[in-house]
């Protein structure tokens, strides 16, 4: 019996090596006959039936459209695409380029330290201070993310310094004892309402609308929306999530005013500002941001991304970031009202260079969405990959959220700050800057000759000429 055993592992043994001298020797022979066999097919069928027909379809319709159609007539109703934003390729901050310090000024060392700090909402009673001008944006525990992931990140706004915006999800408590700086979002819905969270709050922005949605909100089925969150909402057994198109029954921008009055009081007067998504009546909605007497306005620009949103309203809603930074400062210097109402950009920044050429453009802080998802992924997609879709390890509903590491989280996305901020100091030192403060239009430059006359910037094709 021993012997037979033998013979059988010897044997096996023995085919297995055949086989890998083969696969060894003759894969370059395998790999001809089967390119050889494909590309016979491939050139030799007729057009309407070759499969590569996909090639010019593809081309014609984009994979995403093709997709996205696939799902239409799959399920019959509004799609809600997640993360990714629009699908189309709009302008954006790449023609502009920074002008270095090379003979006057010169360099700053680097070992001198470099301001950046931030306020937000100088005339209030009670400035916000961030030490860095990256903030977490709005994405709410529930409605999008994970209580793992919101941790993570409320932990990592205060290692740096800076603050995060509670979205329109429920209010965790373990979150506000992590944060450092609390921006707590005011949106259209029953919850996160209360005087203890009015009071904890360091700064309250009113949300109007976003780049990704508009003003539209949204019904979230019971079944949809399970576990802890509902305790946190405060909804009942079976009851819906709803977050409604508006504030008020027939709304009036005096309701709005009024509002704006009332939190200031209630919340014992930190900045007091609105969210809104930007558009193409900007100067309109400015001037009607500045009736309500906010102490900082955020302008959501077109390649806004969130969980999930109706592909019509990522496409063919608002305008590029770029043109509403610009828009939107020129507007409020017309007002007078710039340096005394903070204005904060979202939309599309992905990478220090974007975040400080907005700040270069006169943004007071930026928010930081979609980059700081994947910063604080990082690794942890793994869990998902390769069957399930990266966002699976951090949505509320994600399927891997519970192998989601706290800890691990929370020091990826300190990294990103951490490093986004020390790039964003060295460009400056290349620019002879000490301070964020000193920087401005004037460091721009821009190769497109549309985008630099648009800006207010040189052309980079001309002499340059101090204004």
């Amino acid at each position: 019996m021993a012997n037979i055993f033998v013979y059988l592992t010897f044997g096996l043994m023995s085919l297995l090596f055949v086989v890998f001298l083969f696969m060894l020797i003759g894969w370059r022979w395998m790999m001809k006959r089967v390119v050889k066999m494909a590309g016979k097919i491939i050139l030799s069928d007729s057009y309407q039936e070759n499969i590569m027909e996909l090639i010019p379809g593809l081309r014609h319709m984009g994979i995403q459209n093709v997709l996205e159609n696939s799902l239409r007539a799959e399920t019959g109703t509004v799609l809600f695409r997640p993360l990714g934003g629009s699908a189309k390729k709009w302008p954006h901050l790449e023609p502009i380029t920074f002008i270095p310090a090379q003979t006057s000024p010169f360099p700053i060392d680097g070992v001198d330290e470099v301001d950046v700090s931030v306020t937000i909402g100088p005339k209030s009673k009670k400035p916000m201070k961030i030490e860095i001008p990256l903030m977490i944006s709005g994405m709410g525990f529930g409605i999008s993310l994970s209580e793992q992931a919101r941790l993570s990140l409320a932990i990592a706004a205060n290692k740096t310094g800076t603050a995060i915006n509670s979205g329109q999800g429920g209010i965790l408590p373990e979150e506000l004892n992590a944060a450092g700086k609390y921006i707590l979002q005011i949106s259209k819905t029953d919850w996160a309402k209360e005087d203890q969270l009015l009071k904890r709050a360091d700064m309250i922005e009113i949300k109007l609308g976003q780049g990704a949605l508009a003003g539209m909100g949204e019904k979230i089925p019971p079944q949809r929306l399970t576990g802890r969150a509902r305790e946190v909402m405060g909804l009942k057994e079976n009851e819906e999530a709803v977050i409604y198109e508006n504030f008020f029954e027939d709304q009036t921008l005096l309701d709005l005013k009024l509002l704006v009055d009332e939190l200031r009081v209630r919340s014992g007067g930190v900045p007091i500002g609105v969210k809104i998504g930007a558009g193409g009546k900007m100067e309109e909605d400015l001037d009607h941001l500045l009736f309500m007497g906010v102490d900082f306005i955020t302008i959501d620009g077109g390649q806004a991304g969130m969980y999930g949103a109706p592909p019509i309203l990522f496409d063919d809603f608002g305008i590029p970031t770029l043109h509403a930074v610009v828009r939107a400062v020129n507007h409020l210097e017309k007002r007078q009202m710039k340096g005394k109402i903070s204005l904060i950009v979202s939309g599309g920044m992905l990478v220090p260079g974007h975040f400080l050429k907005v700040l270069a453009l006169g943004a007071d802080a930026v928010y930081v969405g979609t980059a700081m998802l994947f910063a604080l992924a990082h690794d942890q997609v793994l869990n998902a990959l390769p069957f399930e879709p990266p966002t699976q390890a951090i949505w509320y509903d994600g399927k891997f959220k519970d192998q989601f590491k706290t800890d691990v989280g929370e020091k990826t996305a300190e990294k990103f700050l951490t490093a986004c901020t020390e790039e964003m100091k060295m460009a400056l030192r290349s620019m002879g800057k000490r301070s964020l403060k000193e920087l401005s239009k004037k460091d721009l430059v821009s190769y497109d000759e549309l985008t630099a006359k648009k800006v207010g910037i040189p052309f980079s094709f001309r002499a340059w000429e101090d204004k």
